[in-house]
């Protein structure tokens, strides 16, 4: 069975936890599901269905046999080989006949018929994700390098090549601190979303700590967007209303993670929620300013603290360099981030 590897100190996207910083438990990894925010905040987010995963497709999904992928109507994928080649003829003695291997992916008529009908009902194109993730780090596999489906074999593609959806189907709470206890059970779901075009430059990440919004994160920090320069103050200030408004006090936990979109209008919506914890990214902060020991968290101001890329220059490999000292310190460097 396909199982992903881990080290305790790396995740998923390759970002590190840091020692003495993992505090998330367990059943903030489970409060985040899914299936357990969206009827809570189903007015304010994208229209989505879940759907139950039938243990054999969590099966297929974890194989590490060859890629092959079901779920459409071409399900046979002839393998040629062809032993008629001459050059080793004097060493290895070679059939003339021309063989062909056929590899037939499982079928799921009944969960595929589903899947295809939900897909039609969200106007013929959906979003994927498990539980947790969305296959964001596979979406190279696909024709159009999008996350874009229509049909369950484009999902099974995006799937069985993320490590993401491997970690939510292996390791959920890898990084919980309260190892000792018991996991609890997981009833795995397969989540389809409306397709919806949204510009990168509209998402953010915003940090709750004690039910606080205490930090707001331009989501894509590889970037330079103009317009969160020029609109910094209205969209900070769009998203603390919408917080006041609709999140806070109303989520299962006091800490957690959200993503938001600010559309053209300026309407806030939901996209996501997450851990507070080191699963997942803090982007322009650092856990290590974000936890109670850190300045973000010890803030006094009223508002949040907010970080956007701050020129053109590339940030993909100048964005945070975490160093060490010997005792075990967490200093950071940022280039090119705008900190207030």
């Amino acid at each position: 069975m396909k199982k992903l590897v881990l080290s305790r100190k790396i995740f998923p996207d390759g970002h590190a936890c840091f020692p003495g910083y993992c505090s998330m438990k367990k059943e903030q990894v489970i409060n985040c599901q899914f299936s357990v925010w969206y009827p809570i905040f189903k007015k304010h987010t994208i229209k989505s269905v879940v759907l139950p995963l039938p243990q054999n497709v969590i099966d297929y999904l974890l194989d590490d046999g060859t890629l092959v992928v079901s779920g459409s109507d071409h399900n046979t994928q002839p393998i040629h080989t062809n032993n008629s080649d001459s050059d080793a003829e004097e060493d290895i003695q070679w059939s003339d006949d021309e063989t062909t291997t056929t590899v037939t992916a499982p079928e799921f008529p009944e969960f595929n018929s589903k899947v295809l009908e939900v897909i039609n009902a969200l106007g013929g194109r959906a979003f994927p994700k498990l539980n947790w993730s969305a296959p964001r780090d596979a979406n190279w596999i696909a024709l159009n390098s999008s996350l874009q489906c229509q049909s369950l074999s484009d999902i099974f593609l995006l799937f069985k090549s993320s490590d993401f959806i491997t970690h939510d189907l292996t390791q959920p709470f890898l990084q919980c601190s309260d190892q000792d206890s018991p996991d609890p059970v997981i009833n795995y779901e397969l989540v389809l979303r409306k397709w919806s075009e949204l510009i990168p430059g509209g998402e953010f990440r915003c940090f709750v700590k004690e039910n606080k919004l205490i930090a707001i994160s331009q989501r894509d920090f590889t970037q330079y967007y103009h317009h969160i320069l020029k609109q910094e103050e209205q969209i900070s200030q769009a998203i603390q209303e919408f917080f006041l408004q609709h999140i806070q006090y109303n989520f299962l936990d006091e800490d957690f993670v959200f993503d938001v979109y600010r559309d053209s209008e300026g309407k806030v919506w939901l996209i996501d929620l997450n851990p507070f914890g080191e699963v997942t990214d803090a982007l322009l902060f650092s856990w290590d300013e974000l936890t109670s020991g850190g300045g973000i968290a010890q803030r006094q101001q009223d508002s949040p603290a907010f970080r956007r890329k701050a020129n053109r220059k590339n940030l993909t490999t100048k964005r945070m360099r975490a160093l060490h000292s010997d005792t075990g310190a967490i200093s950071l460097i940022y280039d090119n981030v705008c900190i207030k």
